[in-house]
């Protein structure tokens, strides 16, 4: 506890140096002003000693020369605290990041307890108190510009009002009083305000009003001073879903399960896992038109990677999400946890539908999720480890050869699929009910019209080059099952070039091995099917025993 305004004057002015070196002469001035004491010397040097029991190891006074120099970074000091945070809040204001500078800055007022050195001497507060009060005002200014442009004007009316009436010549403060009038729908006392700081400014100093007086004098007159316009999605439900595929079949029994969570007055997440290219995103974007009216404030949908396979930065996809909510882009919060925060108060009192597609792990999924009864999460991942407690977990299976047969002849037509059974026959069995096999297949056919089914069958019969031939177009299964692979570690990666070494069995093509413990994790990603013995899908066979075939070729 320090004891009198002289020792409080030396450890505020040593503190206000920053670090640097405050001479005998400083000290003697803030102390004693034009009359310092024969003894000055040896007080100073006590007021030192006294600051360095009470602070011991946590802030360094070392003698200099004729002054002394005080070390306060282990020390939390409210002026340095208070210039770190009003520099961040005018760096985020002058960004456009609006409610991040609001926060910033509200934390930097908070440090505020009083005046500025009010038990210091006169002398001290005469140098330095309007130092410290301008930057105080300057951070209070700029809290008020940020809140201005998030539409608080309501909650600030009262608080500029008072503000004005004890700085009535502070011109910046009449500006934003007067800009907060107006859109309150008080234009004739704005246009007194501005009336009466003209007068006060003429009669006290002489001059005119300011060019940002001036201004929002003429803006105010046309109303200009009216909010910025709202953000480009302000008043459109979201409606983010992608198109659903023209040719869907199967799947009634995991479309009635997604029915039923999503139903629940409370909907827990629901998680849709399989293979690649099983048809989990087509699964997902189906229940979600079908279940669109339900959600009458709209839907979300993002891909959490890239086309070049790479992870989706979460406050990027977030942002995404915020603007199509209405909120301008230059009034998006920065970094993640502020825009989670935004995210899930909005949709707190909101109906809403959120898809999230090709989740890799927990940590995506978690600022996503809505804290409110009302909105649902459809998730689509190869792990099913990415389900939150709670999930409802949909593990899709290929398709049967039946219903790989519809789905062919539902791009590809019935008439032309009748005329050559065998051939047709033969593509369903070599897609081992693959949904994105197949559709690769039926596109295959439908662009290329003068060929025949056998020409497409005979092209897929060579096992070595089955997985190359299913492309058409950006749809392409080596590279669907390449982008699994790539995401797994390098024992991992391993296992699956020895499996695509170790031969087939006779149980339709799929691939057995013996048990361990990789294979397990393996099996969870659906690179494997786990059983008495494990399998792996013709298709992920052939295309592992390339990699292989790479492998020992590099060799």
């Amino acid at each position: 506890m320090l004891h009198g305004a002289k020792q409080r004057t030396v450890l505020a002015t040593l503190l206000l140096a920053d670090g640097r070196v405050v001479s005998d002469e400083q000290l003697a001035d803030r102390l004693w002003d034009e009359h310092p004491p024969a003894t000055a010397s040896a007080q100073i040097y006590t007021y030192v000693s006294r600051l360095r029991k009470l602070f011991g190891a946590a802030a360094t006074i070392t003698r200099v020369t004729t002054g002394y120099q005080m070390n306060v970074d282990r020390l939390a000091c409210d002026h340095i605290q208070f210039d770190q945070l009003a520099q961040a809040g005018a760096t985020a204001l002058a960004e456009g990041h609006c409610a991040d500078a609001s926060s910033v800055l509200r934390r930097a007022l908070a440090l505020w307890r009083g005046p500025a050195l009010d038990d210091a001497t006169a002398r001290l507060i005469a140098i330095e108190g309007p130092r410290l009060t301008e930057a105080r005002m300057t951070a209070l200014e700029a809290r008020i510009e940020a809140d201005l442009a998030l539409g608080r004007h309501r909650q600030l009316t009262a608080e500029l009002t008072g503000l004005v009436a004890e700085h009535p010549l502070r011109e910046r403060l009449r500006v934003q009083l007067m800009t907060a009038l107006y859109r309150c729908d008080r234009q004739a006392d704005a246009v007194a305000t501005y009336h009466e700081g003209r007068r006060l400014l003429a009669d006290e100093l002489g001059v005119d009003p300011g060019p940002e007086l001036t201004e929002t004098y003429q803006r105010l007159l046309t109303g200009a001073l009216a909010l910025p316009r709202p953000g480009a999605w302000a008043g459109v439900i979201p409606a983010m879903l992608p198109r659903d595929l023209a040719h869907f079949v199967g799947r009634e029994a995991e479309l009635a399960s997604i029915d039923a969570g999503l139903r629940l007055k409370s909907p827990d997440p629901i998680v849709i896992t399989g293979m690649p290219g099983i048809g989990k995103t087509a699964l997902a974007v189906r229940a979600a038109h079908a279940h669109a009216a339900a959600f009458p404030d709209g839907h979300l949908f993002a891909e959490l990677h890239t086309p070049a396979d790479q992870p989706r930065r979460l406050d990027e996809v977030l942002g995404g999400f915020l603007v199509a909510l209405g909120i301008p882009q230059q009034m998006l919060p920065s970094g993640l946890d502020l825009r989670v925060q935004l995210y899930r108060s909005l949709l707190a009192t909101r109906r809403m539908l959120v898809v999230l597609d090709d989740v890799e792990t927990p940590e995506q999924v978690l600022p996503f999720l809505p804290t409110g009864d009302s909105s649902a999460l459809i998730i689509t991942s190869q792990a099913p480890g990415v389900a939150p407690v709670g999930s409802r977990v949909i593990g899709l299976e290929p398709l049967t050869a039946h219903q790989s047969r519809d789905l062919l002849a539902a791009v590809v037509g019935q008439r032309r699929l009748r005329d050559e059974p065998e051939a047709t026959a033969q593509i369903v069995s070599d897609c081992g009910g693959l949904p994105l096999a197949l559709r690769i297949a039926a596109a295959r056919l439908v662009s290329n019209p003068g060929w025949r089914v056998a020409d497409l069958a005979r092209r897929l019969r060579p096992a070595r080059h089955r997985v190359e031939e299913l492309v058409s177009g950006n749809l392409n299964l080596q590279q669907r099952l390449q982008r699994g692979y790539a995401r797994l570690g390098t024992a991992h990666q391993s296992v699956v070039r020895r499996l695509g070494q170790s031969g087939t069995s006779s149980q339709g093509g799929y691939v057995a091995v013996d048990v361990a413990l990789i294979l397990d994790d393996l099996a969870e990603r659906h690179l494997l099917k786990a059983g008495q013995q494990y399998r792996m899908h013709q298709l992920t066979y052939l295309w592992a025993q390339g990699l292989g075939d790479a492998e020992h070729e590099a060799c």
